[in-house]
């Protein structure tokens, strides 16, 4: 079945094109009878309008997109939650890409959004090289804020989260309760977050002296990949294992969680856990994790705010790169060994 047309409707209704458009577009000019006339044919005819090409033809969308690095962890969907707040706010609709952790596909969503020329884009890049797709969005005019990701540079917002301090607080902890040999469970450690908590792990651990940090990569920041790590673990002697793993985000830590309790290892007594996101299935766990919070939903609040104030108003609006302060959470996955 053929698509009506605005040509139809005008004609159906018998009135000009303009008058149509006036209509869609709610405008006052139109008198009260034949505005009536022209939404009774629309009603009749079925038609919908066609925003996507108005909005090519204009250069300006009402569309944002935000593209994650995986939809299936809670925390990325609390933060798609917070952006998508604030754009519906403002009258418009956020669309929401998954990269899967997946540099290729990263490219083909950017591409992508390119031709839709969406008025902006929130992206948790896969990893910290130079993009091109990036600077061509930026060229076109289009926003680019990046979210749970600094910037450093002076084209674009960013919002993030101190990580290397997450990775210390975390660290510090595992000391304070009296381990001396700890694992970091995370990767790949092309993504900067991994990268930045492991550092900060390692740097707190160096001012003691002495203590052991074991970096078990994973392919994924999943809760299979945690479990494949913590059966790596499982499999050491006792001697040689860790006793305390600190994990790079909470679903690698319930991954870990798993294999030990399978493997019939008590949580906190023979092995500590702490985990980073602070997700809701943190504290749900069969055994509460400790965790690094982080401020999720206001990550997407914050960034999609810059984004739409860049699009409002580019020639006045002055790239901000803001950094939220991580808190460590608490709870009985650790447990003091000191007597």
């Amino acid at each position: 079945m053929a698509e009506t047309s605005i040509k139809e409707v005008a004609r159906r209704a018998g009135v000009s094109l303009g008058t149509v458009s006036n209509v869609l577009n709610g405008k006052q000019t139109v008198a009260p009878q034949i505005r009536q006339r022209v939404l009774d044919v629309i009603e009749e005819l079925g038609y919908v309008r066609n925003d996507s090409a108005r909005h090519l033809r204009a250069g300006r969308s009402h569309t944002v997109a935000i593209v994650v690095l995986d939809v299936s962890n809670p925390f990325f969907t609390d933060m798609v939650k917070g952006a998508e707040e604030v754009v519906e706010a403002a009258g418009g609709m956020l669309v929401v890409c998954n990269s899967g952790e997946d540099a290729a596909r990263e490219r083909r969503h950017l591409g992508a959004l390119e031709q839709q020329r969406v008025r902006g884009l929130l992206i948790t890049p896969v990893d910290s090289g130079g993009h091109k797709r990036l600077e061509r969005l930026i060229k076109r005019g289009i926003p680019v804020v990046l979210v749970d990701r600094g910037s450093g540079q002076p084209d674009r917002c960013s919002v993030a989260v101190d990580d290397i301090l997450g990775g210390r607080l975390a660290a510090q902890h595992l000391v304070e309760c009296g381990h001396r040999s700890i694992a970091f469970v995370g990767g790949p450690f092309s993504i900067p977050q991994v990268a930045d908590r492991y550092s900060g792990a390692a740097a707190a651990l160096a001012e003691h002296g002495g203590i052991e940090l074991r970096k078990v990569q994973t392919r994924t920041l999943s809760v299979t990949a945690g479990s494949e790590a913590g059966q790596q673990l499982c499999a050491l002697p006792k001697a040689k294992r860790p006793t305390a793993v600190f994990c790079a985000n909470d679903l690698l830590a319930l991954g870990v969680l798993q294999a030990l309790t399978t493997a019939g290892l008590r949580v906190p007594q023979d092995v500590a856990i702490v985990g980073y996101d602070d997700i809701d299935f943190a504290a749900a766990a069969a055994v509460p994790l400790t965790s690094v919070r982080q401020p999720r939903e206001q990550l997407g609040r914050t960034a999609a705010q810059l984004l739409l104030e860049e699009a409002d108003d580019p020639q006045r609006h002055g790239h901000r790169h803001v950094v939220f302060q991580p808190q460590l959470v608490v709870r009985r996955s650790t447990a003091s060994t000191k007597s």
